[in-house]
C-alpha cells in the first residue's frame, strides 16, 4: 500500500513542479516583454522580446498560446502596477480635494513612469486580431467602480441623492485618461500642475451637485468630520 501511495504522488508532484517551472517562465517573459516595450516603444516586435529574453522565438510560443496571449499576460502586470499604485490613494482618508488630487496624480505618476507600456496596453496594436479581454477597460471599471463610491459617499453624507455617482464617475475616468493622453503626447506642463488642474476641475463639479441641493462645504474638510458635524 505505501509503495502504491508513491507511486500515485510521484506524477502529481512532477506535475505541480512542471507547473510552477512554467509560471515562472511566463514571469520571466512577462518581464522581458515590458523591458522591451520600453526600449523599443509600444509596436515592439516578438524578436525584440525574445531578444531581450535572450531566447528564440520557439520558446516563447511554448509558453503563451500566441501573441494576444502575451499582450493580455503584460496587461495583467500592468494592472497589478496601476492598482499598486492607485490603491492607497483609493483608500486613502482626508479631504475630498485632497483624495481627489491623489486619485488623479496617483494615476498620472503611473503612466509618466511607464509611457510606452501604457500606449502598448491601451493601444493593443502587438496583436493581430482583437483580443477577447479589454485590460484596459476593466481597469477603468475598476477605477469608475471605486471613485463612485467616493462620490456616493460624500452625497449620502448630505442626504442627497447619489444615483448619479456611477456615471459621474466613469465619466471622470474618461476625462483623466483623456487628459492623460494629451500630456504624454504634448508634456507642455509638469504632472503636478495638471494634477491640479484635473483635481479643481473634478472638486468643482462635485461642489456645483452639492451647491444645486443647498449645500456649501469646504473642500479641505474630510468626510468624517462632515458627519460628526451633521
Amino acid at each position: 500500500m505505501r509503495h502504491m501511495a508513491r507511486t500515485v504522488k510521484g506524477p502529481d508532484a512532477r506535475r505541480e513542479r512542471w507547473k510552477g517551472h512554467r509560471e515562472q517562465r511566463r514571469a520571466e517573459f512577462v518581464e522581458a516583454t515590458i523591458a522591451a516595450v520600453a526600449k523599443k516603444g509600444p509596436d515592439v516586435g516578438m524578436e525584440d522580446i525574445a531578444a531581450e529574453a535572450g531566447v528564440s522565438k520557439p520558446v516563447l510560443y511554448r509558453h503563451f498560446t500566441d501573441k494576444s496571449d502575451i499582450y493580455l499576460a503584460v496587461g495583467q502586470k500592468a494592472t497589478e502596477l496601476l492598482m499598486d499604485r492607485m490603491g492607497p490613494a483609493l483608500v486613502a482618508e482626508g479631504s475630498i480635494r485632497a483624495r481627489i488630487e491623489g486619485i488623479v496624480d496617483a494615476y498620472l505618476s503611473v503612466i509618466e513612469e511607464n509611457p510606452n507600456l501604457y500606449r502598448f496596453v491601451v493601444k493593443g496594436s502587438f496583436v493581430d486580431r482583437p483580443v477577447e479581454k479589454d485590460v484596459a477597460q476593466e481597469d477603468k471599471n475598476l477605477i469608475a467602480a471605486t471613485l463612485a463610491r467616493i462620490i456616493g459617499d460624500y452625497l449620502r453624507a448630505f442626504d442627497m441623492d447619489s444615483g448619479g455617482a456611477e456615471p459621474w464617475a466613469h465619466g471622470l475616468v474618461g476625462m483623466v485618461q483623456n487628459a492623460g493622453d494629451w500630456w504624454l503626447d504634448r508634456q507642455t506642463m509638469s504632472r503636478a500642475n495638471l494634477s491640479d488642474y484635473l483635481a479643481t476641475l473634478i472638486w468643482h463639479a462635485l461642489d456645483g451637485v452639492l451647491r444645486a441641493g443647498g449645500i456649501q462645504i469646504d473642500p479641505e474638510q474630510p468626510l468624517t468630520q462632515l458627519r460628526l458635524v451633521d
